[in-house]
């Protein structure tokens, strides 16, 4: 498995590219913006990008869907994100953001392949009501749910606290504290760490 961060914009996002050794294909998760720096490792590589995978919709996560005439997958719940500048924050961050290309909605327990990988969908609302985590293999890829040493805000349009900590006490932290996850800003971890850091 082939994984790149990029660390993207004044948020210090973080946009995966994440491919398969043996065909080439490759899924983008949260391209925040600067396509160029993303297409360039991609170009280097030589990787086929297929789709692109939004954890959830805030603009730091969405606002470069548009540079790569990709189809987008996103949970239902936060589709409506990727067209109302107020629920996406780019009221807020300007200039104001609308997704016009294709969506795909997805949600709990459905899979995404990309060549031989496969990522299952771990829906974890709280930070918005459609957040969503992606596990393949030993690696879990958090969005903005769960970072090192911390969780997501709530305080943002559909943000609950008590929702947030539930979808990661009760659907992350039960998984084995081997996995890896790959947060949406900051280094990565581990679920066993994370369990011991701040044991929601």
């Amino acid at each position: 498995m082939i994984i790149e961060k990029i660390v993207i914009g004044e948020f210090y996002e973080n946009c995966y590219i994440v491919g398969c050794e043996k065909t080439k294909k490759a899924v983008i998760i949260d391209p925040g913006g600067e396509g160029s720096k993303i297409k360039s490792f991609i170009k280097e590589k030589r990787l086929i990008p297929q789709f692109i995978i939004n954890t959830h919709g805030h603009i730091d996560h969405i606002r470069g869907n548009d540079q790569f005439n990709l189809p987008v997958f996103i949970h239902e719940f936060d589709r409506e994100y990727l067209t109302d500048p107020v629920k996406n924050l780019s009221s807020f961050f300007p200039p104001q953001y609308v997704f016009k290309g294709k969506v795909i909605t997805i949600k709990e327990g459905e899979k995404i392949e990309v060549g031989f990988l496969s990522f299952e969908i771990i829906h974890t609302p709280g930070h918005t009501p459609g957040s969503i985590c992606l596990k393949t293999g030993n690696i879990v890829f958090t969005g903005d749910t769960l970072f090192a040493g911390g969780v997501g805000r709530t305080d943002f349009p559909g943000g609950n606290e008590n929702i947030l900590f539930s979808s990661i006490r009760e659907k992350l932290f039960a998984l084995p504290e081997e996995i890896i996850i790959y947060p949406g800003h900051g280094p990565s971890s581990t679920i066993g760490d994370e369990k011991r850091e701040i044991g929601v």
